[in-house]
């Protein structure tokens, strides 16, 4: 048990805390310091390192979680904050693969084209939804942390 909630922790960690560099500190270098010429191939060969790590945690995380809530007994015999987690771990995953397979797609052939106004309008609606991805993983997180609290 003590190793699949370290995976399922540290695949949280990884993916909430690469959302998080990447949209407070990497996006307003990044566009304070570079013209779209050079700041929208930066995003796809950071995306193309950051998103392996991501397809990990997509994977892990539900294995891991489900794993866990069957060795306690199932859902029946969890606390609601752990359904809440499912929901939004669920939620999470979808706006990912969306963001993979559409958006990211997009920007990926708009630089290949050197087309930075396609690559512009891909990259904007990557981080609209990575910033709603971020408001849920950190909502969780400070869920999470305060239900742990309360046991």
């Amino acid at each position: 048990m003590s190793i699949a909630l370290t995976l399922h922790v540290l695949s949280f960690t990884i993916w909430v805390g690469g959302m998080f560099f990447a949209y407070v500190a990497l996006r307003p270098a990044a566009a304070s310091a570079l013209d779209p010429p050079h700041r929208l191939p930066l995003w796809a060969a950071t995306f193309a390192r950051f998103f392996p790590w991501v397809w990990t945690a997509v994977i892990v995380l539900p294995v891991t979680g489900y794993w866990m809530i069957f060795r306690m007994g199932g859902f029946a015999s969890v606390a609601p904050y752990v359904h809440i987690m499912q929901l939004v771990g669920i939620a999470m995953i979808a706006i990912f693969l969306h963001i993979y397979f559409a958006p990211y797609r997009r920007l990926r052939r708009a630089v290949a084209a050197a087309d930075w106004p396609a690559g512009g309008k891909a990259l904007a609606t990557i981080r609209r939804l990575v910033a709603v991805n971020l408001v849920l993983g950190l909502v969780l997180i400070a869920l999470v942390a305060l239900a742990q609290s309360r046991v």
